[in-house]
């Protein structure tokens, strides 16, 4: 069985930045075009150059939670690459919330950014990818793979929107795959913790002992590189996982495994 995703076309949003931007690379190297989307177009171009109609990577900017950007994006990538197989949605926020403030817009922001935009992209993707498989029997006709977080199980009182909407994202996974399992795409997540997102990264630099606050509560003692959540991610994209669907997968170095009021996941 092959974990290969050569000669696939990708969308990766969140794409600018930390994971979705070593997702995106992780694919090209792997020999996948990949369309990096997010609303960071000065990042987008600082990382990956501008747009080469040679090159099996290019990328869009626009602001996601807008639905004709949504349509304009898939759009591209049809013009870039004539199809899309693979859909990463990795454009993810995370924002402290106060429990007790009813003023507190929090849950709304974050429900928006990490659920409602993975929502609407993967059902305006899925209906090419029924379209792309028209005629044919047998095969995948696409993948749907979701960035979650294990705050989707666990509990901080600082964190109570984001734990929400991860936990909406991780019901919409499994609601998802039943769904377009009927037309052969499967839809998975990976929840993770204890990966240097970008979010992550900005708030170690802010405080410094939080690092060894998450190794002290990481059984495997240290912060995982993104490149190491690619893998999983690839793993789900690719035919090596055909059997698999509406599965959150866990990377997150044991964190999960301890007292669940540890220090809060990123």
């Amino acid at each position: 069985m092959s974990f290969s995703i050569s000669g696939k076309t990708a969308i990766v949003t969140g794409g600018a930045n930390g994971i979705g931007l070593a997702i995106g690379r992780h694919f090209a190297d792997k020999g996948a075009n990949v369309m990096f989307a997010d609303i960071d177009e000065a990042h987008l171009i600082k990382e990956l150059g501008e747009n080469d109609e040679d090159s099996n990577i290019r990328y869009f900017a626009g602001d996601l939670r807008e639905r004709l950007t949504l349509a304009n994006l898939l759009s591209a990538t049809i013009d870039a690459f004539d199809q899309v197989d693979i859909l990463i949605n990795a454009s993810r926020q995370i924002m402290p919330s106060d429990a007790l403030d009813p003023d507190d817009d929090a849950i709304e922001v974050l429900l928006q950014q990490n659920l409602m935009i993975s929502l609407r992209l993967s059902q305006m993707v899925a209906k090419r990818m029924i379209k792309q498989a028209e005629g044919q029997d047998e095969g995948v006709a696409g993948t749907i793979v979701n960035l979650s977080s294990i705050a989707a199980r666990r509990t901080h009182p600082n964190l109570l929107a984001y734990s929400v909407s991860t936990a909406a994202l991780d019901q919409m996974t499994r609601s998802l795959a039943v769904a377009l399992a009927p037309h052969r795409i499967r839809v998975n997540a990976v929840a993770f913790g204890s990966v240097m997102s970008a979010s992550l990264q900005d708030t170690l630099r802010d405080n410094r002992d939080y690092r060894a606050d998450i190794e002290d509560h990481t059984p495997l003692g240290r912060i995982a590189a993104p490149t190491e959540l690619a893998e999983t991610v690839q793993y789900l994209a690719s035919d090596g996982s055909c059997f698999m669907t509406g599965q959150i997968m866990t990377v997150d170095g044991g964190r999960c495994l301890l007292d669940p009021v540890a220090a809060p996941a990123h």
